[in-house]
């Protein structure tokens, strides 16, 4: 039902991919920052978003659209809406470093129904659709089916996190959280893309992932492949932002022990 809509979700994606790869690591950023010193904005992210906007106002002028950006767009009454981030880890993209995704999301009436998550630089692409399982293709090889990892312990896990844009003045900047469990996993990491690092989750390159104070565009679309790879959200409740823990049940259980 929904293969016509991811197909154009990937063509999406991979379009705004091509904007990240004609800027990255060039001299023609135009480096502005938003809400603060430390949260930052590029002309890819601008003009990869027009992009996408663009292109679903073409083909389904009726739809709504929601991006990190250009905020709501479109009506508002729509049953269809698109979340969009157009460049998810871009402090990692103006310092050069190659991990960075566009991510795109389709909801039916509230409920995600499409998620694509592509990584340009690393050629990786990962999508989802409901009911249907959650898929990852690297480069030219065919797309593979991917599930979460298995692991129940903390001790042979590798998770990973990421800090709010405003960690020098609110007090849950999630520094806690890392002193807390630190002792007990294997490593964390800290790979820069909320999307990307949910996405890894869901093919079992990470065992696990937790952040606070994120946004619907940072994980929309990848809560839906880490849900139809087998995995599971689990919503911290707090007062600003969202707020998940993710993975399998198991690690799930175990990390909640640690992150408050």
């Amino acid at each position: 039902m929904y293969e016509e809509l991811l197909e154009f979700a990937v063509r999406m994606a991979r379009e705004a991919g091509r904007i990240h790869l004609a800027y990255f690591r060039s001299d023609k950023l135009a480096i502005r920052t938003k809400s603060n010193v430390y949260d930052v904005v590029t002309r890819a992210d601008k003009e990869s978003e027009e992009l996408i906007a663009g292109m679903i106002a073409e083909r389904y002028p009726d739809h709504a659209v929601l991006g990190e950006e250009g905020g709501s767009r479109g009506s508002a009454e729509s049953d269809w809406r698109w979340v969009v981030d157009p460049l998810d880890g871009t402090t990692n993209y103006s310092q050069g470093l190659p991990v960075f995704a566009v991510s795109i999301a389709l909801q039916h009436k509230g409920e995600t129904v499409v998620g694509v998550v592509y990584a340009p630089y690393l050629n990786e692409l990962f999508t989802a659709v409901k009911g249907s399982g959650a898929f990852l293709q690297y480069a030219s090889r065919e797309p593979e089916r991917i599930r979460v990892g298995e692991k129940q312990a903390l001790a042979t896990s590798v998770i990973a996190t990421g800090f709010p844009y405003d960690k020098d003045v609110n007090p849950d900047n999630n520094s806690d959280n890392v002193a807390r469990i630190i002792p007990y996993v294997r490593d964390v990491r800290r790979l820069g893309s909320a999307a990307y690092d949910i996405s890894c989750v869901a093919a079992g390159l990470l065992d696990g992932y937790w952040e606070l104070a994120l946004h619907e565009w940072d994980v929309c679309a990848a809560e839906l492949i880490l849900r139809e790879a087998g995995g599971v959200v689990c919503d911290l409740r707090r007062d600003r932002g969202i707020s998940i823990v993710a993975g399998n049940a198991g690690i799930v259980e175990e990390m909640r022990k640690y992150v408050r």
